[in-house]
């Protein structure tokens, strides 16, 4: 089933937030499948295969992390998704520094923003984020803390080999289960 419905309090099914099977932490959608999924369920996000190969890479590692990690494309996660990259990605915040200074492949970081604005409005954006930060400062806390001394990084421009395995086996071999656990009410 590509999408699930929510059921409100009252036990009536409401259109008005659908559950994305990637989204889920025991997904037996591979890789390849749930990217496939976050592209049809966000059609207005820059597609990074019509896009120059420099750029493509990095927007495609972003939107592969999306999915690796369970992360729909509301403020609250894609806050979360950034740091949470950095520690349990080999793509650490130094990387990150770098390829914003890179002429090549920076540009590809403002186009995510870009598609963000796009989408939403400048406006929801800046005040999403203020919004949130109070939820998101605790999770941020308990995700650095669980992550000090990873010893196993998930491939973040490198991850084409995981294209084919399920999301819960890759999640499992990067011990990514328990990070998942939370997300706002």
């Amino acid at each position: 089933m590509l999408f699930r419905i929510f059921i409100d309090q009252s036990g009536g099914a409401v259109p008005r937030r659908i559950r994305l099977d990637y989204l889920k932490s025991d997904s037996s959608q591979t890789l390849r499948e749930g990217l496939e999924e976050y592209y049809a369920a966000h059609p207005n996000l820059t597609d990074p295969r019509q896009l120059d190969a420099a750029f493509a890479r990095i927007i495609l590692a972003h939107d592969a992390s999306h999915v690796i990690y369970g992360c729909d494309t509301g403020m609250y996660d894609e806050l979360k998704l950034l740091p949470l990259t950095w520690w349990t990605s080999d793509y650490h915040f130094s990387d990150h520094l770098r390829t914003l200074r890179d002429p090549a492949i920076g540009p590809a970081v403002k186009i995510m923003y870009d598609d963000l604005i796009k989408e939403h409005g400048s406006l929801w954006l800046y005040s999403s984020m203020l919004l949130v930060l109070p939820k998101l400062v605790p999770e941020l806390i308990r995700l650095w803390w669980r992550n000090r001394g990873r010893g196993r990084f998930v491939p973040f421009l490198a991850f084409e080999p995981l294209l084919d395995r399920s999301l819960v086996e890759i999640r499992r071999e990067f011990d990514l289960l328990p990070l998942m656990a939370r997300r706002p009410g």
